[in-house]
């Protein structure tokens, strides 16, 4: 196997020695480190590297070079190997120049010289990016092969799954004319599409997601009966009400029905969130938080359904899935609702036909390289509209985001506003906004081949051709599964602390103390992030609720 290659440039020699020397310490053994003398030694290296097919992992180079400074071979290196981690060696006065960096090409990191000792100023740093890297690459060989048709919707949400679950997979297209499409063929001759190809060389057809999940080491089923704490759903919320209540030593299970993430999982960029200059994507958030929930031994099962929950003071117990097909129960003490929301339906004609036929609910991400010189259209004004439609651009010819309002600052973060509405820039993507429109129909035969949208202020419509439209419009809480165990507001979310009214939600209570701030109307049942009633709808505020769930629930624990 070819080791992935880390690549470091910089002019001064002195400098380009010490880099090097400290990078072969740490990390030679899996990587091979690669120097250069200038951008433009450093670009024919990319090129031979390129044409030899050897991935690239982690380019580092520094700002002030002649001819070319890092900024500029960055983004040129960019063209060369998109997925490659891209950070900056500055010297305190480049600072201006590496936050623009992050804002404007795209840069990962920026680091400051010296970087002595490297165990504390430069490998944390490296050994993130390159987790990151790790995390996203797809090698030419090993991980599950899926082939079918890119116009299935069941090959579509096989994607989706295994890219949730952080499972590495290759997509080969029978649909493809290329010499890909041409092996895509002969892999799927005789078979009932869609069919994956694991890692050992075992075959299935048409699998269910439980059974993929069962085949690729996915953890389906409790091994417990009894918990302390108990928390469905397995986004920011959950994930970070697992690490708390099992870093506290209290016995946590974490259950999901698709895998970790929840809506934050489809947000291709997250840039707002603190600690992280360069942004984060959902996934790879989602993915570092279900690391550290494990490394604290919470018992993480996914997918797995709750169907319903009945109480039976103090324990609450959750109706799952068993092995033999029929029922269990799972007995907890605590139990956390971190379920999120779901994305509403779009209300336009025969959409239901083409979901996954290129209409899409969120996944953005896992559409993105089927979108290469297309245009695509986008519907919403939120943040996660905002960030698809970016980084859509890095993929499509041009893309359209379809908005109901006047404006994108309604609901939108102003930074991606900003970004949106001056995208028509020299780096070649191209995004246009069309306000107060909403899609009416959609059109195609096998497959989505136009839209027809509609001006709400004139009432004209107008027919457009594409193959892709990506909805974001709001979402609804995942509540439904509750029944009556705790009170829900009108539109499905759950009223906890203050928002309860004694006289109409608390008339059961049966303690005498007031519920805390984050619980229901059962003592023990807490609600946290987006399924939570008035939450604030921003990832920060769903880990803050999870981890402070966590204090209320020792309390609840300590009264039993």
């Amino acid at each position: 196997m070819t080791r992935p290659v880390i690549l470091t440039v910089d002019d001064d020699p002195q400098v380009l020695a010490a880099i090097a020397t400290d990078l072969r310490k740490r990390y030679s053994k899996d990587y091979r480190i690669v120097r250069a003398a200038s951008a433009a030694e450093a670009l024919e290296a990319l090129g031979t590297l390129k044409d030899a097919a050897e991935p690239v992992a982690l380019l580092l180079s520094d700002q002030r070079m002649p001819g070319m400074d890092g900024v500029g071979f960055l983004a040129r290196a960019k063209e060369l190997f998109p997925a490659a981690k891209r950070a900056l060696l500055t010297a305190y006065a480049d600072t201006d120049a590496a936050i623009a960096a992050i804002n404007q090409s795209q840069v990962d990191y920026f680091l400051q010289k010296p970087w002595d000792p490297p165990e504390q100023q430069l490998y944390p740093i490296i050994d993130e990016l390159l987790d990151d890297w790790r995390a996203q690459y797809r090698p030419g060989y090993g991980g599950v092969r899926v082939i079918g048709s890119r116009y299935m919707p069941t090959v579509h949400q096989i994607k989706d799954f295994l890219a949730r679950n952080h499972v590495p997979y290759e997509f080969f297209d029978v649909e493809a004319t290329d010499e890909r499409g041409a092996e895509s063929r002969t892999l799927a001759e005789g078979a009932t599409l869609p069919l994956l190809i694991l890692p050992g060389g075992d075959r299935l057809e048409a699998p269910t997601l439980a059974d993929l999940a069962r085949k690729v080491g996915l953890n389906v089923e409790a091994k417990g009966e009894i918990y302390d704490v108990a928390i469905v759903g397995a986004g920011p919320g959950g994930l970070a009400a697992a690490v708390y209540a099992a870093s506290e030593g209290l016995k946590t299970i974490l259950i999901d029905r698709q895998g970790p993430g929840g809506q934050a999982g489809y947000s291709s960029k997250i840039e707002n969130y603190l600690g992280f200059p360069a942004g984060i994507s959902g996934n790879d958030l989602a993915r570092r938080a279900l690391t550290q929930a494990r490394k604290f031994e919470v018992e993480v099962v996914a997918p797995l359904d709750v169907s319903s929950v009945r109480l039976e003071a103090p324990f609450k117990h959750l109706t799952v899935p068993a092995a033999d097909g029929t029922t269990r129960e799972i007995a907890c003490k605590a139990l956390v609702l971190t379920t999120g929301l779901a994305w509403q339906r779009l209300p336009a004609d025969c959409i239901d036909q083409f979901e996954g036929r290129g209409v899409f609910y969120g996944s953005a991400t896992t559409e993105a390289l089927g979108c290469r010189g297309q245009e695509v259209y986008v519907v919403g004004a939120g943040n996660s509209a905002g960030q698809a439609a970016m980084f859509l651009a890095e993929y499509a010819r041009r893309v359209v985001v379809v908005v109901r309002g006047k404006n994108l600052g309604e609901k939108m973060s102003q930074y991606l506003v900003d970004r949106i509405e001056g995208n028509n820039d020299p780096t070649g993507r191209k995004i246009d906004v069309l306000y107060q429109t909403e899609v009416v129909k959609c059109r195609g035969q096998e497959h989505l081949e136009g839209l027809t949208l509609r001006n709400r202020v004139t009432g004209e419509q107008t027919d457009v051709d594409t193959g892709f439209l990506f909805i974001f419009i709001g979402a609804e809480p995942c509540t439904e599964w509750l029944g009556n165990l705790v009170h829900l507001d009108a539109r499905g979310f759950v009223l906890t602390g203050s928002d309860l009214d004694p006289a109409e939600h608390l008339k059961d209570w049966p303690i005498e103390r007031a519920p805390f701030l984050l619980e229901a109307s059962v003592p023990g049942v807490f609600a946290a992030g987006d399924v939570r009633h008035e939450s604030v709808k921003r990832v920060a505020s769903a880990v803050g609720e999870g981890s402070v769930a966590v204090h209320f629930i020792h309390r609840y624990l300590a009264s039993l």
